[in-house]
């Protein structure tokens, strides 16, 4: 029998928990301003009315909120104005603080608020009331009555500062009753809740997982991952390196290094081949590595935080010096390939090497070949 009660007291707290999250609040409220009365004005009250919109973030306890009170009919001393009255708006911008609810037959909030904001006065009398700047604080309380609407009272003070009368301001005690609506809404993650149901009379509590990782704390080695990580078994970040370059792949800006590549810190290569192979004698690129500049050039324009030196290679056949000058004429031809397929010039340079460095045997055809090349070294600025 106490089982069968547990399982009904918890399906109904399941039922009754809201997992909604509203981004926004707009209150209509009216109420009563009780004025100093140092700015010429007949009485020291008047009726007021106010909207106010509140803007929510589920990290934060203290909101951005943006209030309007308006009064009218307000009426001038007759000594100073017969017969003349006005009406007064002030918009205000306020941080507001809520406190956690406080549990009772209507959930009750809690709130303070302060801030400052600008009061305009409809018919202004010269060297008594006039426009100027407010500031302003209160306290409140919100009532729940359901999980969108709450009814809503609050008392604020605000002062208008006043160099005309020589006192520091004109200070108002401002009462306010009426109703909140939230909207925007914003579904939470929804609480896990287990119930084994070996037996109909079987309650099971499921453990806390606080990170929401999908691994229980008691189980969870890294407790503190972060929404929305793969994580395995012991609730730890799966890191993925598709390559094995040993950079993992949501920060890899070259996934598909060649194994034993030396990468940098982004997994990019130090140095690239760019498997050019020139034809003997000769400066001039084949056409069957446009596409290999195309890929290229597409990198370096879109990670222009790195340079790319460019640099020519020949094999061992003709003379060191004339070498050495074809090996400069191969990288500048590729390095202005490159400028032409839009990457800035600034991001690169060029360098010949002549027949030094070998990647093969220059004793063979397919060697010699393989020697007429063009790598760039990458720099991350």
């Amino acid at each position: 029998m106490k089982n069968l009660l547990l399982s009904a007291l918890l399906l109904g707290s399941a039922t009754f928990a809201s997992d909604t999250f509203y981004k926004n609040e707009i209150s209509a409220l009216a109420g009563y301003n009780m004025a100093e009365g140092n700015v010429g004005l007949d009485d020291d009250g008047y009726a007021v009315g106010s909207v106010e919109l509140q803007f929510n973030k589920p990290d934060s306890k203290i909101s951005p909120e943006l209030s309007v009170l308006y009064m009218s009919g307000v009426d001038y001393d007759k000594k100073i104005a017969p017969g003349t009255d006005t009406s007064i708006t002030r918009v205000l911008l306020n941080g507001v603080y809520t406190f956690d609810a406080v549990e009772a037959q209507l959930p009750i909030v809690p709130f303070v608020k302060a801030g400052a904001g600008y009061e305009f006065v409809g018919n202004e009398i010269e060297n008594y009331n006039e426009d100027g700047f407010v500031v302003d604080a209160g306290a409140g309380l919100k009532f729940k009555i359901t999980d969108r609407w709450a009814a809503k009272a609050e008392a604020i003070y605000l002062a208008k500062i006043d160099n005309i009368h020589n006192t520091p301001a004109d200070n108002n005690l401002i009462g306010l009753v009426g109703l909140t609506y939230s909207f925007g809404e914003v579904k939470k993650a929804a609480p896990v809740v287990a119930v084994a149901a070996a037996t109909a009379a079987v309650v099971a509590v499921v453990e806390k997982d606080t990170d929401g990782d999908g691994v229980v704390d008691s189980m969870d080695k890294c407790p503190d991952t972060p929404a929305g990580t793969l994580v395995n078994a012991e609730g730890c970040p799966v890191v993925l390196d598709d390559d094995n370059d040993g950079v993992e792949n949501a920060k890899d800006l070259c996934p598909n290094t060649p194994a034993g590549e030396k990468v940098d810190t982004n997994g990019c290569p130090l140095v690239v081949n760019l498997h050019i192979n020139f034809a003997n004698d000769s400066a001039e690129i084949p056409a069957s590595a446009n596409d290999l500049l195309d890929k290229y050039a597409a990198f370096l324009k879109r990670n222009t935080n790195y340079s790319a030196k460019i640099v020519g290679y020949t094999d061992n056949v003709g003379s060191e010096a004339y070498n050495q000058k074809l090996s400069e004429k191969r990288a500048k031809a590729v390095m202005n390939a490159l400028i032409e397929r839009g990457v800035d010039a600034k991001q690169l340079s060029a360098i010949g090497m002549g027949e030094l460095n070998p990647v093969a045997s220059n004793d063979t055809a397919e060697g010699r070949a393989q020697n007429r090349r063009i790598e760039a070294q990458m720099t991350l600025n």
